[in-house]
């Protein structure tokens, strides 16, 4: 039973999902606060107790980088809705992500699991910075949008983060060039 917990503890941050974004929809910046914080330290946990007692699985590597993009993606929507951060934010971190889960089910379709990168993480850990960061500016009710720098950041690193990741994917050799269609390899080459 122990070795499910890691797994447990990702299904939970789904569970959290509704009341981060009702809490923000609902201009309860504390309780947001405090569900994004819940689902953060479940983050931090399944992944330090996978670690340290050998549980990671191949569910747990898929499961817990889609459970950070729900996350992160409903708040973002929630946000952008509650008229805290300009769409166009939004747009451009779901476009990413889309891409990300494109990917990660093309190689999931090959068998091939691949975890999240120290890129990945820190462009994940700077927009939850800038979450938070947002969620203290609207409740304190400062004039400075500090927080919309942070995003600026954390968009950086997006990008950068799928640079890396597409390039390790081809110098890897996840895709068999031979495989690809004369379409897709036209695409590739450009």
């Amino acid at each position: 039973m122990f070795k499910h917990v890691p797994n447990i503890l990702t299904m939970c941050r789904f569970a959290l999902i509704p009341p981060i974004f009702i809490s923000i929809i609902n201009h309860n910046y504390v309780a947001a606060f405090i569900f994004l914080t819940l689902s953060g330290i479940t983050d931090i946990l399944d992944g330090a107790i996978a670690r340290k007692f050998n549980f990671i699985t191949n569910f747990g590597k898929l499961i817990d980088p889609l459970a950070d993009k729900t996350t992160q993606i409903s708040t973002l929507i929630a946000l952008s809705l509650a008229g805290i951060i300009p769409y166009w934010i939004l747009i451009l971190v779901f476009i990413k992500e889309t891409i990300m889960i494109a990917g990660a089910s093309f190689l999931y379709g090959k068998k091939l699991v691949v975890s999240s990168r120290w890129y990945g993480k820190l462009a994940t850990v700077v927009f939850y910075i800038a979450i938070v960061a947002s969620l203290i500016v609207n409740y304190f009710g400062f004039a400075c949008r500090i927080d919309i720098y942070i995003y600026y950041i954390a968009l950086f690193l997006t990008i950068f983060a799928l640079v890396m990741y597409f390039r390790e994917f081809y110098q890897k050799g996840y895709v068999n060039k031979k495989e690809l269609s004369a379409e897709d390899k036209e695409i590739i080459s450009k």
